[in-house]
């Protein structure tokens, strides 16, 4: 296996020289709240960012989000529709390189958990977005501050989205219009177990099923009352049949939201959920299943459904698994291992790929017990994972 060249240690040498100050960056991020569309701890984390790029001579522009489909549960009409900031720093005649990152958790911003907490040994520390992706941010500005500093000139843009964690609806055009500009996606999401390396990811899509009844006093007129409630559920029988787990086809329902009091007939029930699919197939056949629940609208009961299946399936192509080799032979280089995986996970490189761009999306920090209270990072990985993605970016720049 090539070994690094001299350019790439000293890149490496000048991130192993940031290994406290990657940690510093890593506690100041996750302590900014940026879960559940906190939009000022969300706008503060862009601006530093943005601020750090500007420094490396990189232009900002910041891209008018798209609104996202008002049925989504916990849609708010009357919210800031965040922008997706692209910081870029071409270079002519250089290969353009997409590093796509989220500033968004899923974490209240008003919980308890909401610093960085070093495990007694220095080798662990949990805290709100730690791995997901706090830490793949500060990798990725680090990476880019060494690249700059070695002068070695590599062609990149990085792309900030504020709303990756419900959908990336408001940064999805986003998304789309930077695939179609660039040549190559590296997306920072936390590494899968071991270390290893997405290669194959499922499609995503979010459904709410919405019934409408007649409501009557339950002791007087009971008769006279058609339940939402009631129609609801023989939906929800229907829907879980769809599930075929072993065909990677999954339809999880909840919340539910029904009634407002116990002595009358519900005349509303709704029902949100997310479904998992491994390829476009199953998921049209999948939608039709849902779109066949719904009613006319003259019916009684009636049933509506919303679909949005915006996340297509990311399968392996053959530029991705020639990006995904370069990663492997960029981390044999280093001494890491990368072994490659599949995942029933969904993230924007689905969206990226699916508009063109050969895209490779786990090479955030190490870590586990995303959306948990117990979120922790694997602190070498830092430095580590720095130099994977500095060292795979010199080569498919070059």
């Amino acid at each position: 296996m090539p070994e690094l060249t001299p350019d790439e240690r000293r890149v490496c040498d000048l991130l192993e020289q940031r290994r406290e100050s990657l940690l510093e960056d890593l506690r100041l991020h996750v302590a900014l709240p940026t879960g559940q569309r906190n939009t000022s701890a969300v706008d503060e984390t862009r601006e530093l960012f943005g601020l750090r790029c500007q420094r490396l001579g990189a232009k900002l522009d910041p891209i008018p989000g798209d609104p996202a489909p008002w049925w989504l549960y916990g849609a708010d009409p009357d919210a800031p529709v965040p922008p997706t900031l692209v910081a870029r720093r071409t270079r002519p005649g250089k290969p353009n390189i997409l590093i796509a990152g989220h500033l968004d958790t899923v974490h209240d911003p008003s919980g308890t958990f909401r610093t960085l907490t070093m495990s007694a040994d220095g080798k662990t520390a949990t805290g709100p977005g730690c791995v997901d992706m706090k830490g793949g941010l500060v990798i990725a500005m680090a990476a880019l501050e060494a690249l700059e500093e070695a002068d070695i000139e590599v062609s990149w843009s990085f792309l900030m989205n504020s709303d990756e964690e419900t959908g990336s609806y408001h940064s999805f055009g986003a998304l789309q219009a930077e695939a179609r500009r660039h040549d190559l996606g590296l997306a920072l999401e936390p590494a899968l177990a071991g270390g290893a390396l997405a290669t194959v990811r499922s499609g995503s899509g979010q459904f709410m099923v919405e019934t409408r009844g007649r409501s009557a006093h339950v002791g007087r007129e009971f008769t006279k009352g058609v339940s939402a409630v009631t129609a609801m559920g023989k939906r929800l029988l229907a829907i879980a049949s769809f599930p075929e787990p072993d065909k990677g086809v999954v339809a999880n329902v909840g919340p539910l939201e029904g009634g407002s009091a116990t002595n009358a007939v519900p005349d509303r029930a709704r029902a949100w959920g997310n479904v998992r699919f491994p390829d476009p197939d199953a998921a049209k056949a999948l939608e039709a299943r849902f779109l066949a629940l719904a009613t006319s609208p003259d019916a009684m009961p009636a049933c509506d459904v919303h679909t949005s299946f915006n996340r297509p399936a990311k399968p392996l192509t053959p530029a991705t698994e020639r990006l995904a080799l370069a990663a492997r032979a960029a981390a044999e280089a280093l001494g890491q291992t990368l072994p490659f995986a599949s995942t029933g996970g969904v993230c924007d490189g689905n969206i990226l790929q699916d508009a063109g761009l050969p895209t490779i999306d786990t090479l955030g920090v190490r870590g586990g017990g995303l959306h948990t209270p117990d979120e922790w990072i694997e602190i070498p990985s830092l430095v580590e994972r720095s130099q994977l993605l500095a060292v795979l970016m010199m080569r498919v720049g070059a």
